[in-house]
Formats: C-alpha cells, structure tokens, sequence
C-alpha cells in the first residue's frame, strides 16, 4: 500500500471514529452522573467522552464544577482535565483527517489564523478557558499539523487550570449554597 493511500485510510478512520464517538456520547449525555459517581475515573472518563464530541453539548464542566465539592478538588482537577486533553483528541483528528468538517463556519474562519500563527500558545490560551469553541481550535491545529504531543501538552495545561478554577468553585460555592 503506497504511503497517499495509508494517509487517506488513516483520514477516513480518523473521521468515523470521530463521528462515532460524537454520536455515542451525545447518546449517554443522560447517564453522565452515574458515571461520576465511580469516583475519578468516572471523573476522568466524563470529561474524556464530554470533550471527545465535536460541537455536541456535553456536560463535562457542571460534572467537574459539582464533583469538586464531593471529592477533593485538586484530583478532580487532575481527573477532568487529562481526561478533557485525551478527550479533545477527536478534534485534532477531525481536523488532521483533512475532510472539510466545519470549514464554513465564521467562527472557524477566525480561530484558524490565530492557532496557525501562534501555535500551542492559541491551543493553551482557548482550553483554559471555558469555550465552546475550542473544537474548532482542535480542527484548526489537526489541519495546521501541530505535532500531536505538542497539542495534547498544551491542551493538557489548560484543561488543568480550567478544570482547577471548576473543581474549587464547586467546593467553595456549593457549600455556602446548599449548606448541610
């Protein structure tokens, strides 16, 4: 098999692969604090499943938010936010696949220069905050191929500090609204 082929194999498997997994966890959205309740690993594995969809609500950051107030808030920041960088990898292969996902959003149009001429400073800046759009960046830095360990650390920092500002508001804040 000659290397043009292997290449677009790899982008077809990487495109169902995406759409599988967004399907499959836009199915178990209802089932996402049963799942929590396995402790860190289930911690892990909703961010994982939550931030493997492309552009599907998921309720990744309201697990991470509530979880922090039961469990120890720094761990559930470790938890969720390796979880959430593993997770993010569907939109790097989306977008490494080379099939025109979402192309023709506006949105896209604007985040793709930025990840292009800032790197792993525009994937750090946009997974450390909360951002619906960060799918795209993911697209973006699969079609600019920013090595995949590159991405996955820089996407890893900032799930951390976004997952660290959730999991210590939840503990903070929930006890002074529900006090017990």
């Amino acid at each position: 098999m000659s290397a043009q082929k292997r290449l677009t194999l790899l982008r077809w498997l990487s495109i169902l692969a995406v759409i599988g997994i967004s399907v499959f966890v836009f199915s178990i959205r209802d089932q996402a604090e049963e799942i929590a309740a396995y402790g860190y690993p289930g911690i892990f594995a909703i961010s994982l499943l939550s931030n493997a969809t492309i552009l599907l609500p998921a309720p990744g950051l309201a697990i991470v938010f509530t979880m922090g107030n039961v469990f120890h808030p720094l761990g559930v920041a470790l938890a969720a936010g390796t979880g959430g960088a593993l997770g993010e990898l569907s939109g790097y292969l989306a977008g490494f696949s080379g099939q025109p996902v979402i192309e023709r959003m506006d949105i896209y149009e604007r985040i793709t220069p930025w990840v292009q001429k800032y790197g792993t400073l525009a994937i750090f800046l946009l997974a450390s905050v909360p951002n619906p759009f960060f799918d795209l960046a993911g697209i973006a830095a699969g079609v600019a191929k920013i090595p995949v360990k590159k991405f996955l650390f820089a996407c890893w920092i900032g799930q951390l500090i976004k997952a660290t500002v959730f999991a210590y508001a939840g503990a903070a804040s929930l006890n002074w609204i529900f006090p017990q």
